[in-house]
């Protein structure tokens, strides 16, 4: 079974992405913050992290630099619900970052993503 680690400070937007991966048969963990999510990094292999640039509490940069660290394997797909990064310029600045998407993707366009990501 894929595993993904959603970090995302928005709790309904993560609840929504969660069902929707869980119907298709992904294991899905919850994070809201740097060191929830150091913690699941730390303990359980993710296939793929779904993380949002923009949490309220913590850093995404430190989180995907741990990630890259401890499960390099992991696939980091970035959200955003605002335009920094929007130049391409986060895949300079983080080695494992793998994709940028807006976090008013549909979710059955985010499931799609992430099961293709999970599989490479």
């Amino acid at each position: 079974m894929k595993r993904v680690l959603i970090v995302h400070g928005q709790t309904e937007l993560s609840q929504l992405w969660s069902r929707h991966l869980t119907r298709s048969g992904v294991e899905v963990q919850l994070a809201r913050d740097t060191d929830t999510a150091i913690k699941a990094l730390g303990g359980t292999r993710f296939d793929v992290m779904l993380l949002s640039l923009t949490l309220e509490r913590g850093s995404a940069l430190a989180i995907a630099d741990y990630a890259n660290y401890r499960r390099p394997d992991c696939r980091v797909l970035f959200v955003s619900n605002n335009k920094f990064f929007s130049d391409g310029s986060l895949f300079n600045h983080v080695s494992n970052a793998n994709l940028m998407l807006p976090d008013d993707v549909p979710p059955e366009d985010l499931t799609a993503v992430v099961q293709h990501y999970a599989t490479h």
